[in-house]
């Protein structure tokens, strides 16, 4: 929630506030060492917005309004200050994101969904996803290995309709285990309702801890619009 809260107040920061932005990354980043999360670590795993950012690359090049010239460059500058946005909003979300799955269990993740009302199905959904994915992902190793034992070994566009076979058999083979796991679920007494996991109220300390970092962000939001 705290992290999700202070995506939000990111994201609502105007771009041309840019000390604040600033502030948010050094913020993010004394927030990963806390955490005792190796910094090359999180800039590896953050790598992954990089197709947006050439996205974004593109986009000053394109668009109307007021123009200017940077070298032999012509930009325009709505379009300059979009792609900026882009840029610094999704690499403070995708930090914050590899920052929470980082520090957080996909169990904790999940716990997290049903407190903020999350609908139960969704929640339910994702919890078989994380359980049975290494199921499927064992399946589909073996249905490799009994493929090269048989000598096959994929070299081309001729080999498609082979590897389309395979993964067609791993769908209904995935369908029929999920068939299997919901007849043993009723049988079980299950009527839409995962049993729930109790667990005590946080304590005052682990919610001032949880809200630093939003309100951090909320202060830093204000300030820079009160002096702007």
């Amino acid at each position: 929630m705290a992290v999700l809260a202070f995506i939000i107040v990111s994201v609502s920061t105007p771009i041309t506030q840019w000390q604040a932005f600033i502030a948010y990354f050094l913020a993010i980043f004394i927030v990963s060492l806390i955490a005792k999360i190796p910094t090359p670590t999180l800039l590896v795993r953050s790598l992954i917005e990089i197709p947006f950012i050439f996205f974004a690359i593109l986009m000053p090049f394109f668009g109307t309004g007021e123009r200017f010239e940077i070298g032999p460059l012509n930009l325009y500058r709505e379009s300059l200050l979009a792609a900026a946005g882009i840029v610094l909003k999704g690499t403070l979300g995708v930090l914050s994101a590899v920052v929470l799955s980082t520090t957080t269990t996909a169990r904790e993740l999940l716990r997290g969904l049903e407190k903020l009302r999350l609908p139960k199905l969704m929640v339910q959904i994702a919890t078989f996803m994380l359980r049975y994915v290494n199921v499927i992902s064992d399946e589909m190793n073996r249905m490799k290995i009994a493929r090269e034992s048989r000598g096959f070994i994929a070299t081309g566009l001729k080999d498609w309709k082979v590897l389309a076979t395979a993964a067609s058999a791993l769908f209904i083979r995935s369908y029929e285990r999920g068939e299997r796991v919901h007849l043993a679920m009723l049988s079980r007494g299950y009527t839409g309702n995962l049993p729930e996991d109790y667990t005590k109220a946080a304590p005052l300390k682990a919610w001032l801890q949880g809200m630093a970092l939003p309100l951090f962000a909320l202060s830093i939001l204000i300030s820079t619009t009160v002096i702007g």
